[in-house]
């Protein structure tokens, strides 16, 4: 007997009982469909049936080469993918539209192709014409690039037997579309087909295959978190479209570091790339001044030096603003309740705005500190010491707690000219240079009461 049909919404893949016109799991409205199960598309293609081959298996003693890699010689994206291309890996790239997914991934198409991968770009939002056109503006008219435009997953992996490419792009999955499913081209069953397909055809044929996904809003590459699983690697374009920074940053990688980032600038002629990301995010910065701290954070094995801008005003209205970019808004509320508790320094009442500059989303605990140098320096009016960046972690009790890679972050900082640090009093380092002050501080009291004569 076949099993029934199942309804499933197309924005989050959230299964549901009945239809509805709006999905309770995401809020998204008229993105329930009928879609039928797994098993029985599987049964139609034949695949329900039979006796298998037995398994190939090995010991953990087995020695084995590390895998081939291609350098493109792009060196921040060569960088974030570990070293450079893997033969038969799968790549998911996901951003925001308009922020450069598309001329990136042609970069980076032209950059394997000139350095002798056989490399096919597949399009499926836009016409070849179109593509060609921003291969002109690019300068890349003249890379072996071969091209095509097309939905069909068929007509697709049919394409890809023939011609045998190196690597191949696949802008996006999420126009992809098989005739197996019956479903409408971006839904939940048509995505996790298409990119089943492609990357169970890059694991046969040795082909690297990088995939283009779409975002929500919220941030997450669309359709069933089940393709981010598939793939080997998965790779998010973020940055602001008032900022011209890129930053390409690995969530997930099966061959290199995860979390690694390349920097790159968005220019008249494509994406540029930053050999010195710390520099060009301090660019902007003249003298200190209130509401000013320099961060010395970690992007995977890479030390980054940013800005953290706050403003603190009174509040006209009944429940104070609370505005954050750049870092997260939960960390900011529990750094204000802190600064109350342990500090007897309140908020209530006044407008909070913190930002990071240059469009960097910092994600790491060690940015407490600076925050909080920010928050108050802003509230008081008080700007920090020349030439000192600021990193550490804030526990509840108001306790500086040690972040890794203290060393690296101060290297960098002194590269760039800076004269001293504020850290955790525990933080693992050696002791400091001629040139480079450490002021290690227990707690964040301690902080308040040297830097603000408060505590």
């Amino acid at each position: 007997m076949a099993r029934p049909s199942r309804l499933t919404c197309t924005a989050c893949g959230a299964v549901h009982s009945k239809w509805s016109g709006r999905c309770d799991a995401c809020g998204e409205w008229n993105s329930i469909v009928e879609e039928a199960p797994l098993s029985a598309q599987a049964h139609r293609a034949g695949l329900g049936g039979g006796r298998g081959s037995p398994l190939h298996l090995t010991d953990l003693a087995t020695a084995e080469a590390p895998p081939p890699r291609t350098a493109s010689g792009l060196a921040e994206l060569d960088r974030v993918l570990g070293g450079g291309l893997v033969p038969a890996s799968a790549i998911l790239v996901g951003g925001d539209p308009g922020i450069g997914k598309s001329t990136l991934l042609l970069q980076g198409a032209a950059a394997f192709a000139n350095a002798g991968l056989k490399s096919l770009y597949v399009s499926g939002e836009e016409a070849s014409a179109q593509v060609r056109m921003r291969a002109q503006r690019l300068g890349l008219a003249a890379s072996p690039v071969r091209l095509a435009a097309a939905t069909s997953l068929r007509d697709i992996l049919t394409t890809l037997e023939a011609e045998q490419p190196d690597v191949v792009v696949i802008d996006s999955i999420q126009t992809m579309w098989s005739d197996a499913v019956e479903s409408a081209p971006g839904s939940v069953a048509q995505v996790r087909a298409a990119a089943h397909e492609l990357t169970s055809f890059a694991k046969r044929r040795g082909v690297s295959v990088i995939l283009v996904g779409h975002v929500t809003k919220e941030g997450q590459i669309a359709g069933p978190r089940v393709v981010e699983h598939m793939v080997d690697t998965v790779l998010y374009f973020e940055g602001e479209r008032g900022h011209q920074f890129r930053i390409l940053r690995a969530v997930k990688n099966r061959f290199g570091p995860a979390d690694e980032i390349g920097v790159f600038e968005m220019t008249g002629g494509g994406l540029a790339e930053v050999a010195n990301p710390s520099a060009l995010f301090l660019s902007e910065r003249d003298r200190p001044a209130p509401g000013s701290a320099v961060f010395a954070g970690v992007e995977g094995t890479r030390p980054i030096l940013c800005e953290f801008q706050a403003l603190v005003a009174p509040s006209t209205l009944g429940q104070a603003r609370r505005s954050v970019v750049g870092w997260d808004g939960g960390r900011l509320s529990m750094i204000l309740a802190v600064l109350e508790a342990r500090c007897g320094i309140p908020y209530s009442g006044l407008d909070v705005y913190l930002n990071v500059a240059g469009g960097l989303r910092v994600t790491e605990p060690a940015a407490d500190l600076a925050a909080a140098a920010a928050l108050l320096s802003a509230r008081e009016d008080v700007a920090l010491p020349e030439g000192v960046v600021v990193f550490g972690e804030i526990g509840l009790s108001g306790m500086l707690r040690p972040v890794a890679q203290t060393e690296a972050r101060m290297r960098e900082a002194a590269k760039l000219g800076f004269t001293g640090a504020i850290l955790p009093e525990r933080s693992t380092a050696g002791p400091a240079d001629a040139g480079f002050a450490q002021h290690r501080l227990a707690d964040l009291a301690a902080f308040v009461g040297e830097n603000f004569g408060a505590g």
